[in-house]
């Protein structure tokens, strides 16, 4: 005959958080294990809608993540543990390629009037 099991706990429903499995004790009984959640990796949103991991980072939950040491949350880079690297480069590039135009325009600019000058002495 099966051996009946009961909770350990109060939580009398099939909930996320009552996940558990069955153990055979050194005594030959079976107990209710009761699982962890389990912890997840960060992700970082790279636009319309997906969501991208990010690596380097340990999974975890929410309340391990606040007693964690830094070196296990981030990574050693602008915006790491917050952006993918990816993302940082294309942040950079972008950054220096609106200093260009700036700088561009500006050139563009003096040349017209330059040439404005020399037009207005003839």
């Amino acid at each position: 005959m099966v051996q009946r099991l009961t909770y350990r706990r109060r939580l009398s429903y099939n909930t996320a958080s009552n996940k558990r499995k069955i153990v055979k004790t050194p005594g030959g009984r079976l107990v209710y294990h009761y699982k962890k959640k389990a912890g997840t990796i960060p992700k970082a949103s790279i636009g319309g809608g997906y969501k991208q991991k990010l690596h380097g980072i340990t999974p975890s939950r929410p309340l391990q993540r606040t007693r964690m040491s830094k070196r296990l949350k981030t990574v050693n880079r602008p915006y790491g543990g917050v952006e993918t690297g990816n993302q940082v480069r294309d942040r950079i590039i972008r950054a220096f390629l609106i200093e260009e135009q700036k700088i561009v325009a500006k050139v563009m600019k003096a040349q017209s009037s330059k040439q404005q000058k020399v037009v207005a002495k003839k």
